[in-house]
């Protein structure tokens, strides 16, 4: 056989060569340094708070390079890694000469391959000095430089190299990368088919791709297996059982999470290859996947963000910049939690606010719902309609548009402002102008991480934290400031968690307020509970106008969802202050009991619904209730038509506080006739007569 006799003089030739090399060593490494960059060219990662990967960039020669630390890598993997590749690899200082002879030998006995005598030295050096052809030159080239790697670097830095360098297919490259793409997670923690899969997968990378030749894949990974339960790593029973499970045949798309944040912290520092966020992983998840689902319900062109933070550190837990980053047709690309947008009514808790912090009001004080001009400023409710006399709980609850109105003309809009500026917010006002009382119901500018940071103050005492999120260019050094006193703070707080949960929706113990700026551009819905703020924005990103669109309805339901697939626990809303107390109309100082109107004159405008008209009973009815009986059920009082609040009224005597229900109940104290009359807030009155028998 000369051919044989040949290879393996060749082989050992070889041999001779590499120890000569070894002796020459010092003179041949001063004149040929390695290739050995101190750092290697990796893919850009963006991680979560815990260190957990939320996006990676591709190389700049389109390769995903991620970079691996060993400790962070299944140790089994590594293991089975070494047993197959390179079983003397703490042993040999570059070169091992046994597995050169052994490799010869085989391959003079068997007339082809069967096993290289290449070290993982060997193999990084391939790959950082890619060879050009399989010949002995470039053999012993590669020898030679895995000689010189050993003197630069320790085993598990030459470890961590291959395993950063080792192709995977396609444009994959390393162990993290692979396991990302093939099995959708790092590695780990992997299987022991995944693991003999991701060993057996450098040698051919292109042909054994599991996601391309899964027969292929499944036959490289059974004979890792093999030599597994040779070297004594696994039982024959377990590797039996492992070469059952079926390989994928995916590829998985890499995590791009949090794709706005991340493109603001390459920007912030692009010679960066590591950029740690404030984030975490497991609740922007949540929020993408809502603010994904949400706008698909929605329907076409509308946009989704979110931001949710930690009210007491300002740092953000959860950032959705828009419904999908890759959605051309929804303008996915730009980031809406920094868009300055009109923000409805979300700024009218501050208002209340401040006027309770004043003294002016408290929950129970009443104060007028009806047509108003301020100067020429006529504001409307946003269904048009006025509801007469409220309470400031009432109004804020229903979001009622003149109250606030007639709040901030008390307060002053200048004041509002400046305590927005004190909580680090300045909002976008008209050039030249001073605030105004338009202020109060959307007319300013101001993006969602403004309204989140604002409302950290209501959940966190009246003291707002400023929002950050790890991609700052440089450390926040300033705080928040004091929006509202702890007392304002808690009599918000209090009113707003009272506010009606959107349909459908089961009450989460959170306080929240939403707001529908001018035109139904933007739908907004901002909520806290005693930790976190969540604020959501829905709407066009080209400033469309959307018909039907309102925070109520539009943007409350994703704030609940939201706040149900964040993963967070609801902490409840902090206790009140000393000397903050709800209490009751009838105990007010007579001061407080109503608002006075201020400058906002009454506009008289002529009532748009019909006049009430009692329906039940009718007029001249007989009624038998038993009235002389103790346990006599009381007769329901229905009617129809008029404006909200309603005064009852039976022979001239009120029955019981204004309702707003079109219902009520009178109970007879007395038989024969009784005159029964309701009187709307417009004035117009109805009146029956019933005899009760």
């Amino acid at each position: 056989m000369p051919l044989l006799r040949k290879i393996a003089l060749s082989a050992s030739v070889a041999i001779g060569l590499a120890a000569v090399t070894i002796f020459a060593l010092p003179a041949l490494d001063r004149a040929f340094p390695p290739p050995l960059p101190e750092q290697l060219t990796v893919s850009t990662e963006v991680l979560d708070r815990n260190g957990a990967l939320l996006r990676a960039y591709a190389t700049p020669d389109g390769y995903w390079r991620l970079a691996v630390d060993l400790d962070a890598v299944d140790p089994q993997f590594v293991e089975m890694l070494i047993a197959y590749e390179d079983k003397r690899f703490f042993d040999h200082n570059g070169i091992d000469f046994l597995a050169l002879l052994r490799a010869a030998r085989q391959f003079a006995g068997n007339g082809r391959i069967v096993s290289g005598g290449s070290t993982l030295s060997m193999q990084l050096a391939r790959l950082i000095e890619p060879r050009e052809s399989r010949s002995l030159g470039s053999k012993l080239r590669q020898m030679f430089r895995a000689v010189q790697i050993e003197r630069r670097l320790d085993k598990r830095e030459i470890l961590e190299r291959y395993l950063t360098l080792a192709p995977y297919g396609g444009n994959l490259e390393g162990v993290r990368a692979a396991s990302l793409a093939y099995f959708g997670k790092e590695p780990r923690r992997l299987s022991v088919s995944q693991t003999a899969l991701l060993v057996a997968l450098p040698q051919l990378p292109e042909r054994r791709r599991p996601d391309r030749n899964r027969n292929a894949a499944e036959a490289a990974r059974n004979r890792v297996l093999n030599r597994m339960v040779s070297a004594g790593v696994l039982s024959q029973r377990e590797a039996a059982r492992t070469q059952a499970d079926e390989v994928a045949d995916v590829r998985f798309a890499l995590p791009a999470l949090a794709a706005h944040v991340a493109d603001r912290a390459l920007r912030n520092a692009p010679s960066r290859h590591r950029h740690q966020l404030t984030l975490a992983k497991r609740v922007q998840e949540g929020l993408e996947a809502v603010a994904r689902a949400s706008a698909a319900k929605l329907g076409p062109k509308i946009s989704v963000a979110m931001v949710l933070a930690d009210a007491r550190t300002g740092e953000v837990l959860g950032e959705v910049g828009s419904a999908d980053y890759f959605d051309a047709s929804r303008s996915g690309w730009i980031d809406m939690t920094r868009a300055s947008r009109s923000p409805g009514s979300t700024l009218k808790p501050f208002i209340y606010g401040l006027a309770i912090e004043q003294g002016l009001v408290a929950q129970e004080t009443l104060i007028e719902d009806r047509p108003a001009d301020f100067a020429g400023y006529r504001p409307r409710n946003f269904d048009m309609g006025y509801q007469g006399d409220v309470s400031v709980r009432q109004a804020l609850q229903l979001s009622l548009n003149v109250p606030a109105v007639r709040l901030l003309d008390a307060v002053g809009p200048a004041r509002l402002t400046a305590r927005f500026r004190q909580a680090g917010v300045t909002p976008s006002l008209p050039k030249n102008e001073p605030p105004g009382l338009a202020i109060g119901l959307g007319g300013v500018g101001l993006t969602l991480r403004d309204l989140v940071q604002l409302y950290t103050g209501l959940a966190n005492g009246g003291k707002a934290s400023l929002l950050r999120d790890g991609t700052e260019a440089a450390p926040v050094g300033a705080s928040g400031g004091i929006i509202l006193d702890d007392r304002a703070t808690w009599q918000v707080a209090d009113m707003l968690s009272g506010v009606r949960p959107p349909e459908g929706a089961a009450r989460r113990g959170i306080a929240y307020k939403t707001g529908t700026s001018y035109g139904y551009r933007d739908a907004w819905s901002v909520g806290f509970d005693g930790r976190h703020v969540l604020g959501v924005w829905v709407g066009r990103a080209d400033s469309g106008s959307v018909p039907g669109l309102s925070g109520y309805v539009s943007a409350a339901p994703v704030l609940f969802e939201a706040f149900a697939k964040s993963g967070l626990a609801i902490v409840p809303l902090p206790r009140a202050p000393a000397g903050a107390l709800r209490t009751a109309r009838a105990d007010l100082p007579v001061t407080l009991q109503r608002f006075a109107s201020g400058s906002g004159e009454l506009v008289a405008v002529a009532p748009t619904e019909p006049a009430p008209r009692i329906v039940f009973p009718p007029n001249g009815a007989h009624v038998e209730l038993g009235a002389a009986s103790a346990d006599a059920s009381p007769l329901v009082l229905k009617l129809q038509g008029g404006r909200a609040p309603f005064r009852w009224l039976a022979n001239g005597k009120p029955l019981a506080d204004v309702v707003r229900r079109r219902t009520a109940l009178w109970q007879p104290d007395s038989l024969g006739y009784s005159t029964l009359t309701v009187i709307d807030a417009a004035g117009r009155a109805a009146s029956v007569k019933v005899f009760v028998e």
